[in-house]
């Protein structure tokens, strides 16, 4: 099997939770919004991360804000990237595997101006070898061209194997099996009772990346 490993983003490579947090904080602050506005906002983002227009639809109804729903996910995708950190060691560690002679690359749900932005403020994009948004791409994870795309990207090819890791258990780990790749599940605790058939399970990305390395 050929040294690819192909990661996934959000809450995978990056904490988007504690930059969620961060925004709620910011956003409660702004629109003056109450001592439980964080927590009511962390409640909503906690339902299984819904579609983000459908979030900010709840939003606005709540607070009964004015600004409508485009102009409210709009801001909050030009902010985020300024709030969010690759997890602790997560570009040393991607730094080593490709010393280690591995293609490493990204596969990522979002839109484009959100997900762009977050790999170049992060450094990530220059840490990889290659990576695929589906807002750009017009496919979405579990969709095996994606996967397809970001190994190309790394100039590898699907068809000589490699890993997918990622802390979602449809788009990373179904999509990734369905496309030819074993897989790493991180596994953040949001997927309590489901059942999974990764070929490795980690809480935290770097054990993952030091499993990859010790399988070659």
């Amino acid at each position: 099997m050929q040294r690819l490993a192909l990661f996934d983003l959000d809450r995978t490579l990056i904490d988007l939770d504690a930059a969620f947090l961060h925004w709620a904080e910011e956003f409660t602050e702004q629109r003056r919004l109450g001592p439980d506005g964080v927590a009511w906002l962390a409640s909503q983002n906690r339902d299984m991360h819904p579609h983000r227009e459908a979030f900010f639809r709840k939003i606005r109804k709540h607070f009964a804000l004015p600004e409508g729903i485009d102009e409210l996910w709009a801001a909050y995708r030009k902010r985020i990237p300024h709030l969010v950190r690759c997890y602790p060691g997560v570009r040393e560690a991607l730094t080593e595997l490709r010393a280690a002679g591995w293609r490493v690359g990204i596969v990522t749900n979002g839109m484009a101006d959100n997900q762009l932005a977050k790999l170049q403020r992060t450094g990530l994009a220059d840490a990889v070898d290659g990576y695929a948004v589906s807002g750009v791409e017009g496919i979405r994870k579990p969709e095996s061209r994606l996967f397809h795309i970001a190994a190309e990207r790394c100039g590898a090819s699907i068809a000589e194997g490699g890993w997918m890791v990622g802390d979602n258990l449809i788009a990373d780990i179904q999509g990734g099996q369905a496309t030819g790749l074993r897989t790493i599940w991180v596994d953040r605790g949001t997927w309590q009772g489901h059942e999974h058939r990764a070929d490795h399970v980690v809480t935290d990305v770097i054990p993952g990346i030091a499993y990859l390395r010790s399988t070659q």
